[in-house]
């Protein structure tokens, strides 16, 4: 299976490289910017391609690793190519493989959307860490079991995911990735206040944000609650609350009332009306 790749930028330099590692046949790159197809090229030991019909004609599967926004206007511009039997394949966490490919039945081709849960931050480093990211793919039901095969001979786990479930788990990664970002610099902010820089305060945040994540993902979410509402401790939330302005309240009673539902999980036991009333009003 020889697999093209359309679109040099750090999703398909990280996978093409990840892909010539594990022994699979990467036919090589094309890209508007032919400077980006060549540099492609000579980091994953490929071939970089002018004619974007020429790769498609030499490849058995093309991934399309361009922004999501393009990924149906590139199909556009391949479809009317010979693709009968070929896999076409795109990254996008949002979009399904019909989305992305209108018309690919009729083209005789398969399509699928393949996904790393995994942040691709870096051109030339990121595909050193693909082999711990978890892959979802959803598409054509034919060769399912064949492409998650790909990637289950590098060593990923893979989970086949529903075309209409496909927005609601982009959320999920988002919101564990991007958001989770957004909370920590609100709670930059809050240290920033008290004095510190930056640095300083990512210095002293680091320990109490790496061994949640470490307890969060050993023992999972419920087991990982500790703080003021996990114990029901009303007055230290309403202390809390009182040194926010209100767009950062709203925010702290949102996040609050999520924590109370995770605690109620924790402790059965215990009464957490106090913190309702003051999370909830």
């Amino acid at each position: 299976m020889k697999t093209g790749i359309i679109g040099a930028g750090k999703v398909g330099l990280s996978l093409g490289k990840y892909f010539v590692l594990h022994g699979l046949d990467v036919t090589g790159y094309y890209d508007v910017d032919r400077e980006a197809a060549k540099e492609a090229a000579e980091f994953t030991g490929t071939v970089s391609y002018n004619e974007l019909d020429r790769l498609a004609r030499e490849s058995d599967t093309l991934f399309l690793t361009v922004p999501d926004g393009l990924i149906t206007t590139v199909w556009n511009q391949i479809k009317d190519m010979s693709l009968h039997g070929k896999f076409i394949c795109h990254c996008s966490g949002a979009l399904s493989a019909g989305e992305a490919f209108p018309g690919i039945d009729e083209r005789g081709a398969f399509g699928y959307s393949i996904h790393p849960l995994f942040a691709v931050s870096d051109k030339y480093n990121s595909y050193k860490e693909l082999s711990h990211a978890y892959f979802t793919i959803e598409g054509n039901e034919l060769h399912l079991d064949e492409v998650a095969g790909w990637f289950r001979g590098c060593g990923n786990q893979v989970r086949f995911i529903q075309a209409s479930d496909k927005v609601k788990y982009h959320l999920a990664a988002a919101v564990c990735s991007n958001h989770v970002v957004a909370v920590i610099a609100q709670s930059l902010k809050l240290m920033e206040e008290c004095g510190f820089d930056e640095d300083s305060a990512l210095a002293a945040l680091r320990p109490l944000m790496a061994g949640n994540m470490d307890h969060i993902v050993r023992d999972g979410v419920t087991k990982s609650l500790t703080g003021p509402v996990e114990r029901a401790d009303a007055g230290t939330v309403r202390k809390h609350l009182s040194v926010l302005n209100e767009n950062d309240r709203q925010l702290y009673k949102l996040l609050s009332a999520i924590l109370v539902s995770v605690g109620k999980k924790k402790n059965p036991g215990r009464d957490y009306s106090a913190i309702e009333e003051i999370v909830l009003h």
